[in-house]
């Protein structure tokens, strides 16, 4: 499964906004309110871990703030916008969708069609219809905070390169390489130029345009921008899940060249990282498994396929059940065949 970045990541958001929140909760506009408190026990609740416990609080704290300050307030979407985050961290999308558009909503009374804030929106509930599969939804939204970005900040700030991030992922989606391939090469560039080569953001757009040209079949295109990509990410954090990201890209990419001594380094090295980091039934790290699972079985290791194989898969037929007897690799460590 190739790993496609978003431009901004709502989940990386939460930690940063979660702060912002907090400096609501304390500002010297009079007396706490029962809303402000509440956002407190959300914030808290997140803060530890209770997701759930956030989410129900931050609702009662939308609720209160809507009858203290009136349901169109800006504070009112700022509260809709962070539990919708945490909803969307949840996989609770449908709840995420509906506070995103009410969010967006009040903010464009509030503000008028073409602020920033409003960009922001847009974008926030463009991303989550787009991982819902709401594809050609989220297309004109992201068009739209496109737009306001470019002509809000100009044509080179590093929103708009997220904007062209986000634009061009919807568009590859839906198999419209053509139109995606320039956005992506903008944000890249955008990027390289504003934030320096070895910047993380960089790491993203060279992803994701290796993503597209692996998309369309032109593997040997991809190859060197996937590299490239890890040489950013295992300099910045080479135990990271970003890092994992693009190791099992290029692990996958390895597979489909017939690579295979190559596809199993990088993918061992994925499944590794995301093991330590991710739960159990995790898709990423089910990912990796198949992955794992289809390169050794390619290789006729088939005792090291069956240690990655998923409940319920195609099993070994009689003949590799029998090589079996022969000594094989134990978990670890190197294989006859491997490099």
């Amino acid at each position: 499964m190739i790993r496609h970045y978003h431009a901004s990541m709502r989940t990386r958001l939460l930690a940063p906004l979660a702060t912002l929140l907090w400096l609501v909760v304390f500002s010297a506009h009079g007396e706490t309110t029962d809303w402000k408190s509440l956002n407190a026990q959300s914030i808290a609740s997140y803060r530890k871990g209770d997701l759930d416990g956030a989410i129900a609080t931050g609702t009662k704290a939308i609720e209160a703030a809507s009858a203290s300050l009136g349901a169109d307030n800006p504070s009112v979407a700022t509260l809709a916008s962070n539990v919708a985050r945490m909803c969307d961290t949840a996989m609770r999308r449908a709840e995420a969708e509906a506070l995103y558009a009410r969010a967006l909503a009040i903010r464009e009374k509030a503000l008028g069609p073409d602020h920033l804030e409003v960009a922001s929106a847009l974008n926030n509930l463009a991303g989550v219809m787009r991982d819902e599969g709401k594809l050609a939804e989220a297309l004109p939204l992201y068009t739209r905070a496109l737009a306001i970005r470019e002509k809000s900040l100009g044509p080179e700030h590093v929103e708009v390169a997220a904007s062209l991030n986000n634009l061009g992922a919807t568009y590859r989606a839906l198999g419209r390489y053509d139109e995606a391939e320039p956005l992506y090469v903008r944000s890249l560039q955008i990027r390289e130029k504003a934030l320096g080569a070895g910047n993380p953001e960089v790491a993203t757009s060279l992803n994701n345009l290796a993503a597209l040209h692996d998309a369309r079949g032109d593997l040997e295109g991809a190859e060197p921008l996937y590299r490239l990509a890890l040489k950013i990410r295992e300099r910045l954090d080479p135990e990271s899940l970003e890092t994992a990201a693009v190791l099992n890209n290029l692990g996958e990419l390895y597979l489909a060249q017939h690579r295979e001594d190559r596809a199993v380094a990088v993918l061992h090295r994925a499944y590794d990282i995301r093991e330590k980091a991710l739960p159990a039934k995790h898709p990423d790290l089910a990912a990796t498994r198949h992955d794992l699972w289809a390169v050794h079985m390619t290789r006729g290791e088939f005792a090291l396929a069956e240690q990655f194989a998923d409940e319920g898969q195609v099993g070994l037929t009689e003949d590799q059940r029998r090589k079996l007897a022969i000594p094989m690799a134990s978990p670890g460590m190197s294989a006859t065949r491997m490099k």
